[in-house]
């Protein structure tokens, strides 16, 4: 009666969107299942995606042939370069997206493919045969049959969300919590842990004052993820704002240590050592008076605002009454508390490189599941399985990627070989190649790549191949061209850089740290013309290839 698929997605989260999309997209047949079709795509915490190493993933991502940069790009009300005052291999982009608007876009991207099938259901387990998966089972008995299966359940594994003493199950706020699933798969031989994270409190714009904050604007020359054309820089942006706790806040805060989960033992799992609740920092870094907030517009029309750096899990009165002594917030109106969710997770050190469990054939993991934290981390592994669930069924070639090809190759290689006790995040010093994998030349590596799996199309190979030739030419240039010193002297002196003593490539003042191309610009209007011809992109490209070609 009901369909066989080739591929079925268990969870509509970011992982499950870039696993159903990639298979899809590569030709199979895919049955995206979820709980709740409003909530495919859901910004569950912090309505922003990127930062530092995470923008590098979303290029990443976009480069091989998934949807998170053009997402992300369809759904920004703000871009931001950061790290800029650091080396360009440090350089990440981040957005401030509009919650609704990026979900919105993800249904509607997913919508698009014919490929895809949806339906709205718990799971509560898989079905195997003979040590492969071989479809899914639902809540209501309905047997869906598969070639492949790809779990991407987030965190609602017999997830338990702690609101001060208050406990109840749910994989999310307002939404139930999944069961069997863990259950079936330890009986079969899997091993599983917990963990946990949180979500700070959303609080009503208009009863904040601003005027009390440090307005925190976007780039002046916004960027985007996407290298492709399908999507333009932002004309306007919406600015976020940043206050400080104080000892006052902190004071009422630990008046409800006492009924507080994480202290009084009631959580077990354990949370994200980088993204601490606000009673974990006030009681680990007891000597700080003030800890940074960030205030996050949740969207284009919306009032909400997140809370960023308020993560906790303290009852709602104490939050309530604590939020209000932060400067700007001190009339606040609170439209939900933050909360502590736990969650089961299993150990990556079960799967091999394509994200395949070694346990059973043909089931895929990607995401919470296998102990990581932020969208881009998971969006990433959910693209990672989605290609290999369609080439195992296929009997076509594993895909993966090497620590020295990409981000997501030190994410999966660092999951699977040495796993994690902690959600795992990444960052660029996990990088030992992170000179090379940077955030501008992500289309450069991966391209080709998703072109030959048949993900990335043949008219972005085309503007990828378009790209390093017009560099390759520009960086030729450089090599080439010489400048006398009476005429480049007076600019070097105005960049407070030393003057040169006698006739130089343009590519040696290039490489001085004070310099960057456009700067050669003012040495006449000869190169002025000539560097008019290429795109800001190609410039900003070759002025970091050039800083980075000695080592």
């Amino acid at each position: 009666m009901y369909p066989k698929y080739d591929v079925i997605v268990v969870g509509a989260g970011h992982a499950g969107c870039e696993a159903a999309n990639a298979a899809a997209k590569m030709g199979s047949k895919v049955l995206l299942i979820t709980m709740n079709m409003n909530t495919i795509a859901q910004m569950s915490c912090n309505p922003a995606m990127g930062g530092v190493a995470k923008g590098q993933i979303v290029r990443e991502i976009d480069a091989l042939g998934g949807m998170s940069g053009i997402i992300s790009d369809k759904s920004m009300i703000q871009f931001r370069m950061l790290n800029k005052s650091k080396g360009p291999a440090m350089w990440s982009p981040r957005t401030q997206n509009d919650r609704m608007r990026f979900a919105e876009e993800w249904r509607l991207a997913l919508e698009r493919n014919p490929n895809v099938d949806f339906w709205q259901e718990m799971v509560t387990g898989i079905t195997y045969k003979d040590g492969k998966a071989t479809g899914v089972k639902t809540g209501m008995g309905i047997e869906f049959e598969a070639k492949a299966v790809i779990l991407t359940s987030g965190t609602f594994l017999n997830g338990v969300i702690h609101i001060g003493e208050k406990q109840f199950g749910g994989g999310r706020t307002g939404e139930h919590a999944a069961k069997g699933i863990t259950e079936q798969l330890v009986q079969l031989g899997f091993e599983a842990g917990r963990m946990k994270t949180g979500t700070p409190p959303r609080v009503d714009g208009r009863s904040l004052d601003y005027s009390k904050m440090e307005e925190q604007k976007g780039d002046e020359q916004p960027e985007k993820f996407s290298f492709s054309n399908e999507t333009t820089p932002l004309k306007e942006q919406r600015s976020c704002f940043i206050t400080y706790t104080n000892p006052e806040v902190h004071e009422t805060l630990e008046k409800g240590f006492d009924r507080s989960p994480m202290f009084n033992g009631r959580i077990q799992g354990i949370g994200p050592r980088y993204c601490p609740s606000i009673e974990d920092k006030i009681n680990r870094f007891a000597e700080r008076n003030r800890h940074q907030i960030f205030v996050e517009p949740e969207g284009w029309e919306t009032v909400e605002i997140y809370v960023n750096g308020f993560s906790t899990s303290l009852p709602e009165d104490i939050q309530y009454e604590a939020i209000r002594k932060i400067e700007g917030f001190e009339n606040v109106r609170m439209f939900r508390p933050g909360y502590a969710i736990e969650y089961d997770y299993f150990p990556p050190t079960q799967l091999g490189l394509t994200l395949e469990t070694k346990l059973v054939e043909n089931l895929f993991f990607a995401g919470q599941i296998n102990g990581t934290t932020g969208y881009e981390e998971a969006a990433c592994q959910g693209l990672v399985a989605g290609i290999n669930a369609h080439r195992k069924i296929q009997d076509e070639e594993k895909f993966t990627l090497s620590r020295s090809e990409a981000y997501i190759g030190v994410l999966i290689d660092d999951l699977i070989n040495k796993g994690t006790n902690e959600p795992y995040r990444m960052f660029t010093s996990r990088a030992e190649h992170r000179i090379l994998l940077r955030q501008d030349n992500a289309d450069l590596r991966l391209t080709e790549r998703g072109y030959n799996i048949g993900l990335a199309t043949e008219e972005r190979l085309a503007q990828t191949k378009e790209k390093q030739r017009q560099l390759n030419l520009l960086i030729n240039d450089l090599h080439q061209k010489k400048v006398d010193p009476d005429l480049a002297n007076p600019m070097l002196e105005s960049h407070q850089t030393a003057a040169i003593q006698h006739r130089t490539t343009l590519n040696k003042l290039v490489k001085r740290p004070q310099l960057e191309i456009m700067n050669l610009r003012e040495i006449n209007e000869e190169l002025a013309t000539y560097f008019d011809k290429y795109d800001r992109q190609i410039i900003e490209a070759a002025d970091i290839h050039i800083k980075y070609e000695d080592y």
